[in-house]
C-alpha cells in the first residue's frame, strides 16, 4: 500500500465535512476519498465524480460481487455508500495521504482496513440537541428523516472510544486548528 489515510467519522451534523474540507484546502498532499453511494443527488450542487459517484443499485451490487470495495453499507434503508479500491488507487498514485468523510461504522471499517496506516478521527459535539439544531438549520430533513438521523446518532456516539483521537467539535475557531495539527502530527514520521 501506498500513502497514509485519515479518517473523519461522526454523526450526520457533527461537522465533519466543514473539518475534511479545511484540511483539503489547506494540505496539497491531501486528497479526498469519494465515496460511491446509490442515494440521490441533493439539490443541483452535487457532482457526479465529485461529490459522490451516484451508481444505480445494480452498479452497486456488481462492485460488491466483483471485491471493488474496500468497505460499504446500507446506511439507510435502500441507501448504499461504501470507498472503492480503485479510489484509494487514484489517489495513492497521485502521492497523496488519503482523507475520509464516512459515518461510523465507515469509519470503523476503514480503520480495521488500513491498520497503522490509519488515523480515526471520531467528531463530537456536545450533545444531541446541537445535532438536532445543525440538522434542521441545514433545512434537507424531514421531521421523519431528522429522527432516523438523531436516533443513529445517539447510537453511534456508543462507538467514540474505538477511533484514536476523539476531537470536540462545539467551537471551530478550536476544532479546525486542531484536526491540523492532528494531521501533521499523524503525517510526520516519528
Amino acid at each position: 500500500m501506498g500513502g497514509k489515510a485519515i479518517i473523519f467519522s461522526a454523526p450526520s451534523g457533527s461537522g465533519k465535512t466543514t473539518i475534511v474540507k479545511h484540511l483539503l484546502d489547506n494540505n496539497p498532499d491531501l486528497g479526498f476519498s469519494i465515496s460511491a453511494s446509490t442515494r440521490d443527488k441533493r439539490g443541483r450542487t452535487e457532482e457526479n465524480g465529485k461529490d459522490y459517484y451516484f451508481l444505480t443499485p445494480e452498479d452497486f451490487k456488481r462492485k460488491i460481487d466483483n471485491n471493488e470495495f474496500v468497505e460499504w453499507e446500507e446506511v439507510y434503508e435502500g441507501n448504499f455508500y461504501g470507498t472503492l479500491k480503485s479510489e484509494i488507487d487514484r489517489l495513492w498514485n497521485q502521492g497523496k495521504n488519503v482523507i475520509f468523510d464516512v459515518d461510523v461504522k465507515g469509519g470503523l471499517s476503514l480503520k480495521k482496513y488500513f491498520g497503522d496506516k490509519a488515523l480515526a478521527v471520531f467528531v463530537k459535539v456536545n450533545s444531541i440537541e446541537t445535532l438536532k439544531k445543525r440538522l434542521k438549520d441545514r433545512g434537507t430533513e424531514s421531521e421523519e428523516s431528522l429522527s432516523r438521523r438523531l436516533f443513529k446518532a445517539k447510537f453511534e456516539m456508543t462507538f467514540q472510544d474505538q477511533f484514536d483521537v476523539v476531537l470536540e467539535n462545539d467551537d471551530l475557531s478550536k476544532s479546525l486548528p486542531e484536526a491540523q495539527r492532528l494531521y501533521n502530527t499523524f503525517k510526520t514520521p516519528h
